[in-house]
């Protein structure tokens, strides 16, 4: 169990009427649905470390890049507890490809009302907690 919270930052990819979302690999959170994201760096902004995430996990330059939420995510069973920023920003050129093969098994553009399952705990947290998306 680790005593101090982490910062996690979370970009949600929009195009047209879905999102983007990626089935998680490796140990945290692994078979789980989510958007990108990951640790923010020291130095960075929430901003930087979306377009970080979107570039290293989906191959994606993002744009108008946006805060939207944040949500307090506490994992029971691994002992983890991440304060997670969301932010939300459109992909600029390309279809994404899974540029992380240790962090993403699987990836596809989703409609809100489709989302395949089961969902990350942080990105369930935002669609309870917030009624994402916005209408």
């Amino acid at each position: 169990m680790n005593p101090e919270p982490k910062v996690g930052i979370a970009i949600i990819i929009t195009k047209d009427d879905q999102v983007l979302l990626m089935k998680r690999k490796g140990i945290h959170g692994q078979g789980t649905w989510s958007t990108p994201g990951g640790h923010l760096d020291f130095g960075e902004t929430p901003e930087q470390c979306a377009a970080r995430e979107a570039k290293e996990e989906m191959g994606l330059d993002v744009v108008d890049i946006q805060f939207r939420s944040v949500t307090n995510d506490i994992f029971e069973t691994s002992g983890k507890h991440y304060i997670t920023i969301w932010m939300a920003g459109k992909s600029a050129l390309g279809e994404p490809t899974i540029a992380a093969e240790n962090e993403a098994e699987e990836i596809g553009w989703y409609a809100w009302d489709a989302l395949p399952s089961p969902l990350f705990l942080p990105w369930e947290n935002l669609l309870k907690e917030n009624s994402y998306p916005p209408k």
